[in-house]
Parts: C-alpha cells; sequence; structure tokens
C-alpha cells in the first residue's frame, strides 16, 4: 500500500502500525500529490491512504485523477477541521471507499486499538472495487418530490446497514424514497463528527429529510435518521407514548460502534413483524445476526449484491447465516423495501 500524507509524523505513525500486520506492505510515503503520482506509476499499490488536506493539489484532485486513470482502493484519511470534513465527503462521493480519523500518538493506550482499526480497513479495502463517481451521463436516480409534514411513524419501519462503500451506496439509493416514505433508521460505520455532514448532504438531494439521530427522537414518516458515528450505538425503544431512539453507551460490537447488529437486535425485540431491513456493502460480519433476528420476527430482509458491493463482507455473512430474504442490485433495494411495507399494511 501506499500511504499519502503531508505530515510527517502521521506517516510515520500509519507506516509503524500497519506494520505491525504481515499481511500489509508499504510500498511508499508522499507528502504530496506528484511524488504520489510517481510512486502509484512505479509501485501500483493496491491501497492508497490519503489526507485531503494537502499543499499543492488538494487530495480530492488527486482522487479524482486516480479514478479516472488507475482507480485504487482509497481510504481517506481525515482531520476534523470543517475544511477536511467536507473534502472527505466530497472524497467519498468521488470513490474512496472508507474514512478513518488521522491516527494520533498522543491517544495513549488507545492508539493500539486505533491501528487495529485502520489495519482491519486497509485489508478490507483490498477486496474492493471502488465505485466511479456517477457522471451527468447517468443521471439522478429516481426521487419523491413532496417533503413530509410531521406525524406518526404508523407501524411501518426501514432499517439500512452499511460500512465500507456504504457512503455511495446510500448517496445512490436514498433519493429513491418518497416524501411519504416510513420512518427510515440507518447505521453507516463512520468516525465520530462525518456522521452529520454526510447527513446534510443527502438531504439535499432526497425528498425524505435526512439528519443525524439525537437521543430521543420519534421515527415519523418521511424522515430518515442516521446513527451518529464514533460515540454511541443507536437503540429502538418502546416507550409510554410510542417508539423512541435511544443513543446508549456500549463497548464497540463487530469492532463498531455504532453497530448495525445494535440496532437490528433492538427494532427485532420491539417491532419485528413491522419492519423491512437491508444491509448494503460494508466489511466483516455486523449486521448478520440483527437481520436474522428481524426475520426471525416476522420482518423482510435483503441484502445487496456481490456485483454491485465495494464490499461484500456484510451482506455475505448475512447470507451465510440464513438472514436474507433477498439478494438485489443495490437500486432494486429501495422497491424491496417499500413493497415490503405495503404487502403488510403497515405505514
Amino acid at each position: 500500500m501506499l500511504i499519502v500524507d503531508d505530515s510527517a509524523l502521521v506517516r510515520r505513525l500509519l507506516a509503524r502500525g500497519l506494520a505491525e500486520d504481515p499481511r500489509i506492505v508499504v510500498v511508499g510515503e508522499a507528502a504530496d500529490a506528484y511524488s504520489a503520482r510517481d510512486l502509484m506509476v512505479a509501485e501500483e499499490p493496491d491501497v492508497l491512504t490519503l489526507d485531503v488536506e494537502m499543499p499543492r493539489m488538494n487530495g480530492l484532485a488527486f482522487l479524482r485523477a486516480v479514478m479516472a486513470h488507475m482507480p485504487t482502493p482509497t481510504i481517506v484519511i481525515s482531520s476534523h477541521t470543517r475544511q477536511s470534513r467536507r473534502l472527505t465527503m466530497d472524497a467519498l462521493a468521488a470513490g474512496a471507499v472508507d474514512v478513518i480519523a488521522k491516527p494520533e500518538a498522543a491517544l495513549g493506550g488507545g492508539f493500539a486499538a486505533q491501528m487495529s482499526d485502520i489495519r482491519a480497513r486497509v485489508l478490507a479495502a483490498k477486496g474492493a472495487r471502488p465505485a466511479r463517481a456517477p457522471s451527468a451521463a447517468d443521471g439522478p436516480a429516481p426521487a419523491g418530490t413532496a417533503r413530509p409534514q410531521p406525524g406518526d411513524g404508523g407501524q411501518g419501519l426501514i432499517c439500512i446497514g452499511c460500512s465500507t462503500g456504504g457512503v455511495e451506496a446510500l448517496s445512490r439509493i436514498m433519493p429513491q424514497f418518497p416524501g411519504d416514505a416510513p420512518p427510515i433508521l440507518i447505521v453507516q460505520h463512520m468516525p465520530e463528527g462525518f456522521t452529520a455532514p454526510f447527513a446534510d448532504r443527502l438531504d439535499a438531494t432526497c425528498a425524505v429529510r435526512v439528519a443525524e439521530a439525537r437521543d430521543g427522537d420519534r421515527p415519523e414518516r418521511g424522515v430518515a435518521l442516521i446513527a451518529p458515528g464514533g460515540a454511541r450505538h443507536m437503540r429502538l425503544r418502546r416507550e409510554r407514548g410510542g417508539l423512541a431512539v435511544r443513543l446508549e453507551d456500549g463497548a464497540p460490537v463487530n469492532y463498531s460502534r455504532p453497530a448495525v447488529d445494535v440496532l437490528f437486535l433492538s427494532v427485532a425485540e420491539v417491532h419485528g413483524r413491522h419492519v423491512s431491513a437491508a444491509i448494503l456493502t460494508g466489511m466483516g460480519r455486523d449486521g448478520a445476526a440483527g437481520l436474522a433476528a428481524i426475520r426471525g420476527a416476522g420482518g423482510r430482509t435483503c441484502v445487496q449484491d456481490e456485483a454491485s458491493a465495494v464490499v461484500f463482507g456484510m451482506p455475505g455473512a448475512a447470507i451465510a447465516r440464513g438472514a436474507a430474504e433477498r439478494v438485489l442490485p443495490l437500486d432494486a433495494v429501495p422497491g424491496f423495501l417499500l413493497a415490503a411495507r405495503q404487502e403488510r399494511g403497515a405505514g
């Protein structure tokens, strides 16, 4: 793999941490896009880690050139500045398969856990198929038009879980949901601080309202809530007055927080037969147990197929567990989820 970052300290931390896994070989380090270009040609790396804020040419411009001429699975290494978050969202839309927070030696004991997560994501990215950024010729996915008025969530509920490649997948399918869609709950693995701008970006393109979830939110028709990245799990609870979203502390599950399984298992318990759920692209096994629980409770389930997934780990694990009622290409997922709700006569 190739490390591209203008910070010598970050390059050193990444190279040292990645070298702990013998399956990962760092073939080069570059401080700017021009050096990175030469190393890309000479070394043909399997995976690229890329800082988006760099001198001379920023990481976004470099990534667009890479995807046009040498498509390579790319993980964005991002800081928490406003500029970096904006560029990171643009990079994910341009074909980057994942985003992780910059490693910090000051994390102390937390540094080892952070590097373990980075190594796992690098290994997952090796098998990724980076998505070509949609062009004007592709046209937009079909979308609803009317924004809904606030109201109760009815019986129907849609749940979606994804990880690596999920930002592009959600950007593709969310505009297909009409403005009066049943409530939608989403877990997308992202670092803390990135789900709010991602939700804002989706909100600008969708007929449903998309927002980062807050503790105590009520599922509402025409509203999609995305679990905040990094800090807490998202669960659905039945409380006095109806269903409520709760953001709760807890150890990572399947190396993830928030975890798809935590949401899906809670949904199966309190609302199972009224749910339609999907697992999209992502590494690992997160969501397989929860999707199986939803199917066992009488809900409807599907997963994204291998041909359209950037990483088939999560959908494949769900299939192996018998959790998937249907295996579908990405663009067919919204139609299944909506039709499943109508067939139940719910929502």
